[in-house]
């Protein structure tokens, strides 16, 4: 299987730096081929700019060559694996502007003739998010766990419903002891393992 691997945290010595290598590790020992995106080591810039905005709905809605490239990525995999902390109730502000800037019409998904949204990315079959969070479940599930329904509910759209997605989550991170983390990176490996 190709699996397209996305993390985002701007610290790569942060456990979720730890968390996504132990994934990217466990899925190619597993024999599938793996591409990582490090989307703060690969300096993406989170911001869409007013030129692509303009674009967004033409014939090219891609100006920039690092997009592109993601976009290639994106297009060959068969699954996608998110990695990151969830601040504020939901992903980081560098993966919510990956999204919008390569979930671009005719990839992301396409318009039919009476303009509903139709799945672009329907070469992707699994999609895996996984999160660490400071609050515990209680305190994240009252703040509805935006990440979460990116993830695993609106880009199942660009997809197509039949996607197998699946979550994996560290609640209240701060409070963990050194055992309990690693018991989440070897949780991450043996499910990446058998994916």
């Amino acid at each position: 299987m190709r699996v397209l691997v996305v993390v985002a945290h701007p610290n790569p010595q942060s456990y979720t730096r730890a968390v996504a290598s132990a994934a990217v590790q466990s899925l190619t020992e597993a024999g599938h081929s793996v591409t990582e995106l490090d989307l703060y080591a690969l300096g993406f810039r989170a911001a869409m700019s007013a030129d692509e905005r303009r674009a967004y709905h033409g014939e090219q809605p891609v100006l920039d060559p690092l997009v592109t490239d993601h976009i290639a990525a994106l297009k060959q995999a068969d699954a996608l694996v998110f990695v990151y902390p969830t601040w504020w109730s939901s992903m980081p502000a560098i993966l919510k502007g990956w999204l919008e800037r390569v979930m671009v019409p005719g990839v992301g998904f396409t318009l039919d003739d009476q303009h509903r949204v139709r799945p672009a990315l329907t070469n992707v079959c699994r999609i895996v998010g996984i999160s660490t969070y400071g609050s515990p479940w209680p305190v994240v599930k009252f703040v509805n766990d935006n990440g979460r329904r990116t993830i695993n509910r609106a880009l199942r759209v660009s997809t197509g419903f039949g996607t197998r997605a699946s979550w994996m989550a560290l609640y209240a991170i701060d409070t963990t002891t050194p055992a309990e983390r690693q018991a989440f990176i070897d949780k991450v490996a043996r499910k990446l393992a058998a994916l």
